[in-house]
């Protein structure tokens, strides 16, 4: 028997004056004791759904509107909250995909152990210390607050949370999403040890195919609502059974492989608020036949799993459509438009000084692309803030066009240098007002910069808005960001950064928040604009792949400090210091043909 099976499972989206959105419709699937099962899909696909109505978790307007979820033979769909409550973190636990945000600012960590035994009638003892232990944390995180504790620590933290009571099955919702990768491999490291100690049983919900891949026993793709595939993941690696799988899996390379190309499907999926006659796919799908337009398959078996494909399971392996590859070695470069020399920063606060950034230098050149890659709080962003006059060090220089000292500018010239260095935000989502139009974010650096009237602005947005293959551009002009996709939103971005006709493109981590089926669709964007443009970016990103594909030079920091650089494929494939080799490391490697190389602990590798 199961330790827990859903048995056509839907739910519906009811919103106040809109049609009802059937975010999950009738998904099945069990897992076994002690089984670790990845969900994979885009965002908004329903995962996040699906794994709060196992959990009985649904908020209003959203409501389970069909099938069962009965775990260890408990009906969770029916069950009244007497029976749920003590259920909860003794049997089924989780942790929230906002995790680093879930715990409670205002009492310390060793305050929320104990609410929690307090909640179950258990007396914590030490136990708190020893679910520290676990995951790796010292004793003294309980004495601390969460705005004290790196977000590393603070997903660790959730993790022994959901431990605390011995659960037998834990779900997790994208519990490594916005952490760099070494945190990540620490955490993911941590959690293999500690199923495999305590026997639970995980379902793993995440868009990062990588890491799901390498961790899960068996993996479950969703899309617009539905189970597409369900198999083993080496099995999953060896043959993807649906074109939608075929193209995630597309996504991932090896950064470290001679020649590389990544995949993207392009498209959104679906409206799941008007009837689909057909395949849910189809529109997307290089390889859908034409009676994918009318007939809605079923989930059957195929292969060593099941798939919902009239293919069945006979997808060609040219199932896919667009592709981008690594930037040429080697490729011809301009001259500097930008240097950075010996810069430093420092903060100054109550416990003193904190060095961010350490004699940094380097040059941005025209038509080529520079990463800055390493972990969070290695001073990436300061380096950004410094190059964009947001900020001025301590010491050192930042000189544009041969001859301006931007560390030394202020007012109207500080303005005007902006309008040459322009900045594509980490989050799409929050970069763009949500209550004004495309039209009118386009509009207003073209003004500010420019000096373009209402009319002529409006016309150069539309050809802004086409520049970044958001076409007929008609369409957008009018649109409000909530309408768009992650990754139509983000080449919005792009299109405002561009509007001055900028020297300089500062990108710091464009692609961390967008889902990997449309991450190489946005390299391959900002690749072209480099070169067609002949505009200078620095690439901030703790993702040696996107770095790999886009970069000319990539130059390593740890703690404030470049520990090397070079061209980025002699970098990636002949690293010669350790913290570089520890980046790449702590990759996520889900091939089987890939064998990882033997991996230290961070403690033990020379700085």
């Amino acid at each position: 028997m199961a330790l827990l099976e859903v048995r056509d499972l839907s739910v519906t989206y009811s919103p106040r004056g809109g049609a009802p959105v059937r975010a999950v419709d009738r998904v099945g699937f069990d897992v076994a004791e002690g089984e670790f099962v990845g969900l994979l899909g885009e965002s908004g696909c329903g995962k996040s759904t699906l794994g709060n109505a196992v959990l009985r978790l649904l908020d209003k307007p959203a409501a389970i509107t069909g099938g069962t979820v009965v775990f260890d033979g408990v009906d969770v769909t029916t069950a009244d909250d007497d029976t749920l409550r003590p259920m909860r973190w003794a049997k089924v636990s989780t942790v929230f995909q906002s995790s680093m945000n879930s715990l409670n600012p205002v009492i310390t960590v060793g305050a929320q152990f104990a609410d929690t035994f307090k909640a179950h009638s258990l007396d914590p003892g030490e136990r708190a210390r020893e679910l520290l232990e676990l995951v790796s944390l010292e004793p003294d995180v309980l004495r601390r607050y969460p705005h004290e504790l790196s977000g590393g620590m603070k997903q660790r933290v959730a993790l022994a949370l959901a431990l605390a009571l011995s659960p037998r099955f834990v779900l997790l919702d994208e519990p490594t999403t916005g952490l760099d990768v070494v945190v990540q491999r620490t955490i993911l490291n941590r959690l293999r040890e500690l199923r495999a100690s305590l026997g639970f049983a995980v379902l793993f919900i995440s868009h990062d195919l990588g890491t799901v891949m390498e961790m899960a026993d068996r993996v479950m793709v969703m899309y617009a609502g539905e189970i597409v595939e369900d198999q083993p993941a080496g099995a999953m690696l060896a043959g993807p059974l649906h074109p939608y799988t075929r193209g995630l899996l597309g996504s991932y390379a090896d950064p470290r492989a001679p020649e590389i190309s990544v995949d993207y499907v392009p498209g959104r999926p679906p409206d799941l608020s008007l009837l689909h006659e057909g395949c849910r796919f189809a529109p997307r799908c290089p390889v859908a036949l034409d009676e994918c337009a009318t007939t809605h398959p079923e989930l059957l078996p195929a292969g060593r799993g099941a798939t919902r494909c009239l293919l069945a399971g006979e997808v060609p392996e040219t199932a896919t459509r667009g592709a981008f590859a690594a930037a040429r070695p080697g490729a011809p470069a301009g001259p500097p438009v930008l240097s950075v020399r010996d810069a430093v920063k420092d903060y100054r606060g109550r416990h003193g000084t904190t060095r961010a950034v350490d004699g940094v230098s380097f040059d941005l050149r025209r038509g080529s692309v520079t990463a800055l890659v390493g972990q969070s709080g290695s001073g990436k962003t300061t380096l950004a803030r410094l190059v964009t006059g947001i900020e001025r060090p301590t010491a050192g220089s930042v000189v544009f066009d041969d001859d301006v000292r931007v560390d030394r500018l202020r007012g109207r010239r500080l303005k005007d240098y902006r309008r040459h260095v322009q900045l594509v935000f980490q989050d799409p989502f929050a970069a763009l007002n949500p209550t004004r139009t495309l039209a009118y974010a386009l509009s207003r650096p073209l003004r500010n910069h420019l000096g373009l009237p209402v009319a002529e602005a409006r016309t150069r947005s539309a050809e802004l808005l086409e520049t970044v293959g958001l076409t007929p551009a008609s369409q957008y002009l009018d649109k409000l960001p909530h309408q768009l996709s992650g990754g139509q939103r983000q080449r919005v971005v792009i299109a405002r950064a561009l509007a001055p006709e900028p020297q300089v493109l500062v990108a710091d981590e464009p692609i961390s928040m967008l889902d990997v089926s449309i991450r190489a669709e946005i390299l391959e964007l900002l690749d072209r604009l480099v070169r067609e443009r002949g505009i200078a970016m620095l690439y901030i990103t703790h993702d040696l792949l996107s770095a790999r594909l886009l970069a000319d030079e990539v130059l390593v920091l740890r703690d404030g400090k470049v520990v090397e650089r070079g061209p980025t494929l002699r970098v990636i494939r002949q690293a010669e210091h350790s913290y570089t080799r520890l980046l790449l490391d702590s990759i996520p490697n889900p091939s089987p043909a890939l064998p990882p190389e033997p991996r230290q602990a961070a403690g033990d590798r020379g700085r």
